[in-house]
């Protein structure tokens, strides 16, 4: 992503910096977008492309001690608050010097691809194309960016890591999530630009690059239109949508780092490792169905028992149903406190919100259970 000091304030002279940061990255993806066919764009090939160009060589250079150098000392909160915020700004500045190309001719012009050479991509189209390239690198880094601040791990050489940073930068599968804060994040004026922007079929297909390149270009084809009270549609499309991915990319990946906390911090106060599996197993399994953030706890604890205590439990890895007989065997079994289980059942339980009464029902065996040993 591009770098800004943290404390970026709204002068003449910073403005001026900003601009000539957006013009250089502009430059960079013009270069880009030339090496591309009417192909790859009627195909949504550009994004496979884009994301080999986006961060092969960015995920390299950033990871949390390129933070730390930067920022060392600073909460994830406040610096992750400070991109967000300059992503946004970099977005209107871009959507501000493409504004002008956006007119009814390049409308017009996106239909011509489909009788243009597999080689020739029509100028309007290339110059909608540095915009759209401009706004999909910007959100992919940031959102990288996010995660690396919080700690969650990415491999992107992983297909399912690499998707969900796709899915979270774009908020794929997660519209209706978007379009429910839409009403408080934004201006009044801007809302109804928003919720069409983010309205529509949510992307629900496989993992495929291409599928996910003509679904963005889809989606942006909105800001081909005519200037709102003066202010061009790129502008506040791009600042706002990009606000708004930030926003809903720090939600992800900060409630995900609740998590490896919590479990975390289970490992680490746990004086009986292999029965707190079981005994949060349990109280997952008590209401049948698993929620998101007690399965991401469920993994976490599992790695980080295995990390700090060695302990690789594979009956339970293989188990189907759990019984709570074989539970309460494995606590009498137990030699000492055994109050440590009962703070992991109740961390546990309360993971994914309110406890529910079977959630109850079971840390108050639990509890009984413990005051007998």
């Amino acid at each position: 992503m591009i770098e800004a000091p943290m404390d970026a304030a709204d002068t003449e002279g910073e403005d001026a910096a900003d601009r000539k940061v957006v013009e250089q990255e502009r430059a960079e993806l013009k270069a880009f977008v030339k090496g591309l066919s009417a192909d790859d764009i009627k195909s949504g090939n550009w994004f496979t492309k884009l994301m080999a160009q986006a961060m092969s060589s960015y995920t390299e250079k950033v990871d949390w001690r390129y933070f730390q150098e930067r920022y060392q000392g600073v909460p994830a909160d406040a610096i992750v608050d400070q991109r967000i915020k300059m992503a946004a700004r970099y977005a209107a500045l871009e959507g501000g010097l493409s504004a002008g190309a956006y007119t009814a001719a390049v409308v017009a012009t996106l239909g011509s691809l489909g009788g243009a050479s597999a080689a020739t991509v029509p100028a309007a189209v290339a110059t909608m194309m540095v915009d759209v390239a401009f706004i999909t690198r910007l959100q992919l880094r940031l959102t990288y960016d996010i995660a690396v601040l919080y700690r969650v791990p990415l491999d992107l050489s992983d297909p399912d890591d690499l998707w969900k940073l796709i899915r979270v930068a774009f908020t794929i599968k997660s519209g209706e999530a978007v379009r429910e804060g839409v009403a408080k994040a934004v201006p009044a004026l801007v809302r109804p630009l928003i919720k069409r922007f983010f309205s529509g079929e949510v992307l629900t297909a496989a993992r495929a690059l291409p599928v996910v390149g003509k679904h963005l270009l889809q989606r942006n084809v909105i800001k081909i239109g005519i200037p709102l009270v003066g202010v061009p549609l790129a502008v506040i499309l791009n600042r706002y949508t990009t606000l708004l991915a930030g926003r809903h990319a720090q939600a992800v990946f900060r409630n995900e780092a609740r998590v490896i906390e919590i479990a975390e911090n289970l490992s680490k106060q746990s004086r009986h490792p292999r029965s707190m599996l079981w005994v949060a197993w349990l109280v997952i399994r008590a209401n049948r169905k698993i929620a998101d953030d007690e399965a991401l706890l469920m993994r976490h604890l599992v790695q980080k028992v295995r990390e700090r205590h060695q302990v690789v439990d594979e009956q339970l890895a293989h188990l189907v149903d759990i019984d709570p007989t074989e539970v309460w065997r494995r606590m009498d079994a137990e030699q000492g406190d055994l109050s440590d289980l009962l703070d992991v059942a109740d961390r546990v339980a309360t993971v994914d919100g309110d406890v529910n009464a079977r959630e109850k029902a079971v840390i108050s065996e639990l509890r009984e259970r413990c005051r007998r040993v």
